[in-house]
């Protein structure tokens, strides 16, 4: 499946983001790599993804607002998925490498329960040995270009990469879910699979960092916003989602963008 990220990032004037391919022994386990530079300081939004995300921070400040806090962000993490957006601020003069990996490819690197950093932003010196993590964040502060990060980031993930990694039962599972845009119940796509649910389950949280219900969800809600123009009635759009309850509909949207459908797609701003 082919992801716009521009959709699920709040994009200011100020932030520049760009987006570079992985080597060929990271294509299985890499989507992209996104790098994001602000001179000026902003503020940047962004809406849940079924992306496990690292992000390494070699300029700067970024930190993580809510509705009390301001929470600083550490050099090098791991982003695990969400049901809820996140308002991040780029202070002046910031930039960072992301890696955005491939549904269900985390435990290619991590030998952890995925769904432990659910709804977490997590230190990566809390996962990794701490020489080798400060080494790369030095040389990405000293690198002077960008395909010269790169190459450090991918030699960095390169060197994690256990085997084997990739299950065959999940793969199938989330592709099931994907081709049908989220709009699949769990006990069907179960019934199709030569496990039972609680055990399937299980595998699925542990692999792709949330349960296959919550997955489907965040695949419906994206969906749904990349098929959404100015002329699509949201009503129209809410049942080609399988949503059948406005009420049901509306509460899922909020609780993804953080705004309600219309003024979701009235506020002009692209995610």
């Amino acid at each position: 499946m082919t992801v716009n990220l521009n959709r699920y990032f709040c994009v200011q004037p100020t932030m520049n983001l760009s987006r570079y391919s992985p080597c060929d022994a990271l294509k299985p386990f890499v989507k992209t790599f996104i790098a994001i530079e602000s001179d000026n300081g902003m503020q940047n939004t962004v809406l849940p993804d079924t992306a496990i995300i690292l992000a390494f921070r070699y300029r700067g400040t970024i930190n993580h607002h809510t509705d009390a806090t301001a929470i600083r962000l550490p050099l090098s993490m791991i982003t695990g998925l969400r049901h809820t957006p996140r308002t991040l601020r780029y202070e002046t003069n910031t930039a960072a490498l992301l890696a955005v990996l491939h549904e269900g490819a985390a435990p290619a690197f991590f030998n952890i329960p995925l769904h432990e950093v659910f709804g977490l932003s997590l230190s990566l010196d809390e996962l990794l040995p701490a020489p080798e993590l400060r080494a790369l964040e030095e040389q990405l502060a000293e690198a002077q270009h960008m395909p010269g990060r790169i190459a450090l980031l991918e030699a960095f993930l390169i060197s994690l990469l256990q085997a084997p990694a990739h299950d065959p039962l999940i793969a199938h599972a989330l592709q099931r879910i994907n081709q049908a845009n989220g709009n699949l119940r769990i006990s069907e796509l179960v019934s199709a699979l030569p496990i039972s649910r609680d055990p399937f389950e299980k595998r699925f949280r542990k692999a792709t960092g949330t349960s296959p219900k919550q997955f489907a969800t965040l695949i419906r809600l994206r969906h749904l916003i990349n098929a959404y123009t100015p002329e699509t009635r949201l009503t129209d759009i809410a049942l080609t989602a399988g949503y059948y309850d406005q009420a049901h509909f509306i509460h899922d949207f909020t609780t993804f963008t953080g705004k309600s459908p219309r003024a979701f797609f009235q506020s002009g701003q692209y995610w």
